[in-house]
Order: structure tokens, then sequence, then C-alpha cells
């Protein structure tokens, strides 16, 4: 293939109008038939890399404007870092395991997933997958987005899932994998365990009780006649799970009197608790420290067991009573103090939610429904000492979006402290953007718990793990791991349901504890977060395109809790090594009130209904114009308005184009020394430009690159140099040198703007790129970004046009002023009377044409030191006076002059107009003859 090859596509006049709902799928039909991201990996081969490790979305659902910003962010950076002259490739990849799909299998289907073979159900999710996966692609094509569309990577194909399983061997080998009862979050709903990166919070109404335990053994200390320990609770459910009751050593504890009877509690709290169950009338009898009442015991309410006082660092000041009731089978703190005090672990709630026959009277109820059923039982017994309600933030599980609970089950786990300490080091190491991701992650590894990694599903990569007949010890070993990785990589994970444990095994397995040779496999699945995360080996380690580790990582906010945290713990873990060496993170899309979007608001806004009705370079000029390290928001307004910045930056295009019409930059180039002041002067600001944008990308600030483009296109040019020059453009003689050395700034402009723009308007600097005269290459996207000329960079001169420029806007607005007089239509009717102070008329007096430069008909320049007319508008350094100038219109250039009409040949131009047009015929009628 000749990737060098000149643009085949006919040139014709560059449109005035977008259109790219229309055009932009011909633009992307146009890539693909070129193979363009082929052809650009192709130029960049052998040039230092840059890898951005694509986090993968779930295929689930059509994608959304989270999506879209995220997907355009990861494209403008590889854009540009290809440009810059890096090789970048970009691997898009998808997550394919886990319950939603599972759901959506279930609830589509119609399916009883207990009912239907493993492998079928397994087959109809992976169908599913399969579908959104190529429904996502194409939605992510239609913005514009470059990558190896037709070989991403994803999480359901045997590489992947054999290079899982060997992340989880290096992992199991080193000791970090293992098997405990401990409480995790559990959703009922789902049937299984969740990570930490699984809970999303939601509002939730719950019962808020005040709980009274009767004091069995005051130990000397606490009287034992009616005196009650007292609790709060917000899930009464738990209460017939309670073994203790936690205090703190330090804090100051009151018996407090209330009628007849005594209650324990923080001092603390006293008053809040008083308060709160409206009693006005109390006593503090006696106070403690939390550690002189170690001892005391309680007796549950209403079951026939003890409930001792322990002690827990979580137990706080911020709301309850200072007592914090303890069921080890339903919380982490819980179950830590169970081991620490010994107090053996209940959990009467079943995977469903249900409670079993180790709840008497509560067995059968659904934990949630028994919250009424408790709160009756400990009123009946006189240990309800308040209800009342609350509306708090209440973990849910992010597929079902059903409220969670702790349970205490068998599980297994990846020991975090047996490598938090490295993952700490290796965050220190990485580059972070914004600077407060390094805090955040370092936080949330510092007080990370154990990471729960199995799942009771079937859609998923299985737990290789096998279990002795026998004793029941469990057998993981190198070479059970090296046969379920190779025959994964052949026949996918399906096989782990298809074979016997006899046929999966290595011949001759033996367990490593008693010897036996019989074995049941598990039959968990690998928490989802374990799959992604073991992206960085299954994707940057076995392409030989990319490399290990990436050079970013970037996703949003909400990954420092899931795809950055597992990456990075597995990749420690197993090497001891970031997979990244930069983080980039970006906040969530809000609506144009910046409230969360949802359906139920209504305020949703679909990126596929933005590229319809506006096209994707709207969209990826909107992503470009944020500050994406915050919440960003989107709205039909806020669109309207990134859509009118589009057609600024478009005009300016179609101006530079339709100027070049006849220029070819070889032939009729000027040089830079041959050139007025003023062509030196925007070349010199060019390079200004070209020096913030790349610093901008560079930096990945991409609302730099927008204001600095946006500014230099609508303000710079159109309303500065295009403004003056426009009628050099249009009336001088087409070869005139003059005319020339503007159309060789205005190609200079075009080559950069165009080349600049080109990461974030995709399609538009492709559809310019086409009309660049000279250009020899099929694609913008097969050059480099422009770089400062340095020869080209004039710091005087930028001084001193940069002041000319602001007495040009002292002019322009004395214009202004006589515009709303009705002494004048547009500037060319008008004359003006300049009255300058020394400095003022040493910049103007140097100015050639100074009409032109102030696009009037007519200016007289005074000496320093004239009286200005009583008319004059006073400035800084200068006195204006604007008045009608005299003379009649020339119907070629526009400008009022007395020299109208004195050409008999040409009796309705000017003098400079007639004899362009004379001159022009001479040629003509030369070319002609010859």
């Amino acid at each position: 293939m000749d990737y060098g090859k000149t643009v085949n596509l006919p040139k014709t006049k560059f449109p005035m109008r977008g259109n790219l709902p229309n055009k932009e799928p011909e633009m992307q039909k146009w890539w693909d038939d070129i193979d363009i991201y082929a052809q650009v990996q192709a130029r960049q081969q052998g040039k230092p890399k840059f890898v951005l490790h694509d986090g993968p979305p779930y295929a689930n659902g059509d994608i959304h404007i989270g999506h879209a910003l995220n997907k355009i962010i990861k494209d403008m950076i590889v854009r540009f870092k290809t440009m810059q002259g890096y090789d970048a490739p970009y691997v898009p990849g998808w997550d394919t395991h886990g319950l939603p799909i599972e759901h959506a299998v279930v609830k589509k289907g119609k399916i009883d997933r207990k009912r239907v073979p493993v492998n079928e159900f397994r087959a109809k999710c992976a169908e599913y997958a399969q579908k959104y996966i190529d429904k996502q692609r194409e939605q992510f094509k239609r913005l514009g987005v470059r990558g190896d569309w037709k070989n991403p990577y994803i999480t359901l194909k045997p590489a992947f899932e054999a290079a899982q399983i060997r992340v989880f061997g290096d992992m199991a080998k080193k000791g970090f994998i293992y098997r405990g009862k401990k409480s995790v979050y559990w959703s009922p709903s789902s049937e299984t365990a969740l990570a930490e990166a699984e809970i999303e919070y939601y509002d939730k109404r719950s019962p808020s009780l005040y709980v009274k335990f009767p004091v069995a053994d005051g130990n000397g200390v606490v009287p034992e006649a009616n005196a009650f320990v007292l609790i709060w609770t917000t899930t009464p459910w738990t209460i017939p799970a309670n073994l203790a009751v936690a205090l703190k050593e330090d804090f100051t504890y009151a018996l407090v009197k209330v009628g007849e009877e005594y209650l324990l509690l923080a001092e603390a709290l006293v008053d809040d608790v008083m308060k709160e169950a409206d009693i006005a009338s109390y006593d503090i009898v006696k106070t403690w420290k939390g550690s002189e009442l170690d001892g005391v015991v309680c007796r549950h309410p209403f079951y026939d067991r003890m409930s001792p006082l322990v002690f827990g660092d979580h137990v706080t000041l911020d709301a309850g009573t200072g007592c914090v009731h303890t069921a080890p089978g339903h919380g982490e703190e819980d179950f830590e103090l169970g081991i620490k005090y010994d107090l053996g672990v209940l959990c009467p709630v079943d995977e469903r939610g249900v409670f079993t026959e180790e709840a008497p009277g509560f067995t059968g109820l659904f934990y949630d429904k028994a919250n009424k059923v408790v709160t009756e039982k400990l009123d009946e017994g006189g240990h309800l000492f308040k209800l009342s309600f609350i509306t708090h933030q209440y973990p849910h599980d992010w597929r079902s979006k059903q409220p969670v609970i702790y349970r205490a089950t068998e599980q297994w786990f990846a020991s975090i402290d047996g490598f938090r300490e490295e993952m700490l080091e290796q965050i220190k190491a990485v580059k972070w953007h914004p600077k407060w991701g390094e805090v955040r992650l370092h936080n949330m590894v510092a007080d990370r718990g154990d990471w729960c990694i199995s799942r009771q599903r079937v859609w998923g990569v299985p737990l290789p793990i096998f279990y002795c007949k026998k004793c029941g010890h469990e057998l993981i070993t190198d070479e059970t791991i090296d046969q379920i990785a190779n025959l994964f990589a052949a026949e996918g994970s399906d096989a782990w349901y298809d074979k016997t444990e006899a046929e999966l095994l290595p011949h001759g397995a033996t367990c490593t504890a008693c010897g036996h040779d019989e074995f049941r496999k598990e039959t968990d699945t690998m928490d989802v977060w374990f799959d992604s995360g073991s992206s960085h080996v299954a994707v940057l380690r076995q392409r030989e395109e990319l490399k290990w580790p990436a050079d970013m990582y970037l996703e949003g906010s909400d990954q420092y809790r899931g795809w950055f945290n597992s990456s990075l713990s597995t990749a420690v873990a197993a090497f001891g090594q970031a997979p990244y060496e930069q983080v980039l993170s970006h906040g969530f899309t809000l609506d144009g009130e910046g409230r969360k979007m949802s359906k139920s608001l209504g305020n949703t806004v679909a990126p596929q209904d933005i590229t319809k009705q506006l096209g994707a370079d709207i969209l990826r000029l909107w992503v470009s114009s944020v500050d994406y390290t915050a919440d960003v928001r989107i709205s039909d307004s806020i669109l309207k308005q990134i859509a009118e910045v589009y057609r600024k930056i478009r005009n300016t295009m179609r101006f530079l184009l339709g100027n070049l019409a006849d220029f070819d930059p070889k032939r009729d180039g000027v040089a830079h020394g041959e050139m007025e002041e003023l062509e030196r002067y925007v070349l010199s600001k060019l390079q200004q430009l070209v020096k913030r944008v790349n610093a901008a990308y560079d930096g990945y600030e991409f609302h730099a690159v927008y204001h600095h483009v946006h500014n230099f296109c609508a303000v710079f040019l159109s309303q500065f140099y295009f403004d003056i020059r426009k009628d050099r453009l249009y009336t001088e003689y087409s070869e005139a040198k003059s005319r020339r050395a503007t159309q060789t700034v205005l190609y200079e402009l075009l080559n950069a703007l165009v080349r600049l723009i080109a990461p974030i308007l995709a399609h538009t600097a492709d559809e310019v790129w086409r009309y660049v005269p000279g250009a020899d290459v099929v694609s913008v996207q097969l050059t480099d970004m422009p770089q400062p000329d340095e020869q080209l960079t004039d710091a005087a001169l930028e001084q001193k046009w940069d002041r000319l420029t602001a007495v040009r806007d002292d002019v322009l607005k004395a214009l202004e002023e006589a515009r709303k007089a009705k002494l004048i239509g547009n500037s060319l009717g008008a004359a003006v009377e300049l009255f300058p102070e020394v400095e003022t008329y040493e910049l103007l007096k140097g100015v050639d044409r100074l009409d032109q430069f102030l696009i009037v008909s007519a200016v007289t320049l005074h000496e320093p030191g004239a009286n200005p007319s009583a008319e004059a508008l006073a400035y800084d350094g200068l006195h204006v006076k604007v008045a009608q100038a005299e003379g009649e219109k020339c119907e070629r250039c526009w400008v009022i002059s007395p020299e109208v009409g004195k050409d008999d040949a040409y009796l309705d131009l000017c003098h400079r107009c007639a004899t362009t047009v004379r001159n022009h015929y001479a040629d003509v009628v030369a070319g002609e003859d010859a």
C-alpha cells in the first residue's frame, strides 16, 4: 500500500455549511476504506511509544454521554501524541462478565437461571455481550474515535481469560490469595458477595431505634436493677444476631436516671439523646471512663444469651449513644471485634436475605420486612426506648440498585496487607492528573480491607481452585494453574463447566495435604474487577504493538476505587510495579443546571442524538471546551453556544481556503524578509499560538486549546487581520506581490490551524485538508503538529503592533460612536482625523496605508501638538475626529474617494481599481496574443 499518495478526491469549493450529521459518516466510511488507522500506525512505526490503555466499558446497553466524554478525551490525546511524533496505538476494549448481563439475559429472555444448563446460560450471556460490543463499537466510531476497532480486546476471549488465570496463579503462589470467613457486602437481590467498588450510595428511609440492653452483670461497677446499656441502630433486623455492645475506652460514659430506670450511654451525647426521645427530666447519677466498664455484661433483649461490653476504635460520638450494637455476622468492624473477643460469628440470614432457623421467631422473613417485627418484639419486652425514621445514604448493589447488607460467609480474598506498602510506594512514582488523584488513591489503598474476589455467579471467569474430597484442602499449584490457563487459551472458560475434575486436572494430581486424588471444583467466579484489573497483562503484555507499563490510564474519577485500584493491586502483587506511569481522571456529566443526569428527571443527553442533530465535531468541541477534571455540564443551550464557536472556526477556514484558490505555495510564496510589518506580525503571533497550543495539548488542557484557537480565529484573525487585508485580497491585481505576501501568510495560517485543530475537530480538519494547496498526503492525520519557528518570532515587532492594535481599537470605538449618531453607515463611509501624542504619532506614522489599517476611506494624521477639534473624542494618547468621507463610492472596493469618475474608461472606479482592472485586461490580451 502506498501510504504517501496524494489526495485522490476531487477538489471542489469548500462548503459554507458544515452539514456535519450527513458528511461525517461519509468521512468515516472513507477512513475505513483507506484504513486510516493502519496508515497512521505504519507512518509512526519505529518512533517512541505512547500507550494509552483503554479502560473497558461494560457491554450492556447504548453508550451514554459519560462514555462519549471519556472516549473523546482519549481520542484527542492519542491523536495529539501521534502528531507530536509518537507511535500511539489505541486498542479499545470491553468488559463482558458479571451480574448486569446475567440480569438482562434472565429478564429479557425470561429464563430461570438455576434450571438452565450452565453453559447454555453462559452462551446466552456471551451472545448478549457481543451484541452490545458491536453496537457500542459503531457508536464510538461515530464519535470519530480512531482505533484498532477490528481487533479490540474483550474480557470473554480465551486469550484474555488464560492471562487472567495466570495473574491469579502468580498472586496465589506468593501467598496473597486465601479463603476465609468474613463479613462482606452481600447483595440479596443478586445473591452474591460484592466488592467495595461495586457499591453505590443512595438515599434510603430506615427506622432509627434506641434499644435498651439489660445489665446482667455490673461487675461491681454498674448497678444491675433497672439498669440498661442504651444502643442506637438503623438496622433492627441485625438485633437477632447481636453478640456484644462496643464502647470506646477513653470516652466518658454516664449513668442517667430516667424515671425509675438507669441508662448507660456516652456523657457527651446524653442531652441529644434525651431531646430526641422527648425526655425533659433526667439526672446523671455517675460517670466512668469506658475502660472502667470492662467486664460488664448485658443480656440480649429477647434471647437467652449474654451480650458483653467490648471496646472498639470504630465507636464515635458523631451520632447514636456511644454504645454500638455489635453483630459479627453483619458488620466489618463487628466481625473484627468478634475475632478479637472470641465472640463467635452468628449470621442467621441466607443468600436471599431471608432469616434461617438460627433466628427463632423470625425464620422465613426477608431481612427488610423483619425490621418491623423485631421492633415490635423489642417494644413488647419493654426494651424499645425510642422509634423514629431517618433518610440517609445507604449502600446499594451497583447493578441491581437494591440495598445490600453485611453478611459473614466463606469467600476467597486477596490479602491487601501482603502488598499494601508496595502499592503506596508505587502510587508516589505515578504522575497524577489532577494532582489530588494521588492523595485520593493513596487514602483508599491505605484504608482498604482485603479484596473479596469470589462471586456466587456463573457468568464469569471461574476461580481455578479444586478441593480435596477427603480433607477439603484446596489445591492451587503451578501445575494446576498452568493446566487451566492452557486449557482456557484453547477452549475458553466454558471448559471449566464442560469437563470433569479429572479432565481439568494435570495427570496424577494429588492433595498436597493428605495425598488423596479425588477433587471437586470451585463453583464461584472471579470478581469482574479482577477481570478488568488483569487487562494490563492480558493486553499490554500480549500485544506486540503495546508496552507494559502503559503510559496512561484515563477514566472517570469513580475509578480510583475501581479500575485504577484493581489494576494497581494485581500489577503490584504480580510484578511489584504499577501498570501505569500516568493516571488522568475526569469528572461526571451533569445537566445545564448542575444536576446529575437520570431518566426519571428526563434530563439525559444522548450522544447519539447530538451526532444526529449537530454532528460529532460539535460534541468533540464541547469536550475540549470544559475543564473535565471536575464535573461538567451539557445541555441544548450549551451545545448551541459550542455550535456558534464551531461556525466561527469553520468560517475562518473557509476564508483562508477561499482566498488561496489561485495560490501555489511553491510558485507564489513570498519570502519573510520581503513582507510588510503587518504580515510579519501575524506570523510572529502564529508562532506564539503554536507554542501555547502545543503546551496545552501536552498538559492535557484541552479547554486552553479551545480558548486559544477560538480567540485567534474569531478575534485576532476575523476582526483584525482578515478585516484589514480583505481589501488587498479582493481588489489588488492577482499577481501583485503585496497580495501574494498576504496569501503566503494565509497559507501558513491554514497549514498550522488545520493541524492544531485536528485532534479535536477530527472530521472538519480532514475535510479542510482536502483543499489545502500543495497537500501531499491523503489525510491531516498523516502529518505532524506544527512547531514554532523562532526565525519568524519577533518580540519587538509584536510589542509595537500590539500597541498599534490598541490604538486601532480606540479608533474603532470612535467610529462606533459616529455610527450610533448616524453620522456614518459602515466604516468606509468615514474620514478620520487623528491627533496623537508623540509616542502614538511615532507608531502611526510608520504604518503604510493607515486608511486600510483602520478600514476607512481617508485618514489625516496630525503631528503632535496640533489642537484637536472640539468634536474629537479623547483616548489614551490620542484624539479622534470622525467625519463623512468626501467623494463617490468605488463600485469595486467600496472606498469613498474624490477620484471616482476621473478615469474616462472606468467612471465608477477609483484610481487604484481602474489601474488594476486595466492591467488585468492588458495581461489577458497579451496572453491571448501569445
